[in-house]
């Protein structure tokens, strides 16, 4: 149980602990986890909110939304639905913005919240994934999304764009939660010594804990790459 909880870097609570003593062949209840959680001092990270980073365009095109919040995950939405937002980490040298689509497929860091952040990372995420066309990027309506440089782009990928409603952030709900999970599990109030330094353990949550080992309850306790060989199977 305490491996469990330090392999998580501490972000697992009692049911994903619960999860990876079963997944290991122990047979035991998760009520009782629980409470040998709480006598060992063994707890997950609890999430916090962070600084607001979508400013609006009031003058960009009108966008639909085609995802009516629906994220749930299945083989219908595999490899056709992205979402995306972006958030910051903290450094001794000012702030790092990231984002990231799940999958993570693709992401992209800067000291900057210009639209070249979200254009490298909607890149990246082609470059990876080679959606089919029709594919959907859905976001919030942050002026980097809205913008006539990413629509040229996305249309460029042959991906359909999408967004929410302005101040709904359930309408992104997915992007949020991806983001309020990375923080927790770095360290919600950890300060990096430099840019480059929290690049690399971003680099290192995302392609070696996140995709490949965090499980997630809307996943059965699989992790994404788990999740998406059982449905190529």
């Amino acid at each position: 149980m305490a491996e469990a909880h330090r392999a998580s870097r501490g972000g697992y609570g009692a049911p994903r602990v619960h999860a990876v003593l079963i997944r290991g062949g122990d047979r035991v209840g998760r009520r009782r986890v629980a409470r040998l959680m709480r006598e060992a001092g063994l707890e997950g990270r609890h999430r916090r909110r962070g600084r607001r980073t979508t400013v609006p365009d009031p003058h960009a095109a009108a966008r639909p939304d085609l995802v009516g919040r629906d994220f749930r995950p299945g083989p219908a939405a595999a490899g056709t639905r992205w979402c995306g937002d972006i958030t910051y980490l903290a450094t001794d040298q000012g702030w790092l913005f990231d984002i990231a689509t799940r999958k993570v497929v693709g992401w992209a860091t800067a000291d900057h919240l210009r639209t070249e952040l979200v254009a490298d990372a909607l890149r990246d995420a082609v470059h990876r994934q080679r959606p089919p066309a029709g594919a959907i990027f859905h976001s919030d309506r942050g002026c980097q999304y809205t913008s006539r440089e990413f629509a040229l782009l996305a249309s460029e990928f042959g991906i359909r764009l999408s967004v929410g409603r302005t101040g709904q952030c359930w309408d992104n709900a997915l992007a949020e939660s991806f983001f309020a999970t990375l923080k927790n599990d770095l360290g919600a109030d950890r300060r990096w010594p430099s840019r480059a330094a929290a690049r690399a353990d971003v680099f290192e949550y995302v392609e070696s804990w996140y995709n490949l080992r965090r499980l997630h309850s809307s996943l059965d306790y699989r992790s994404p790459v788990e999740y998406e060989a059982a449905l190529a199977a």
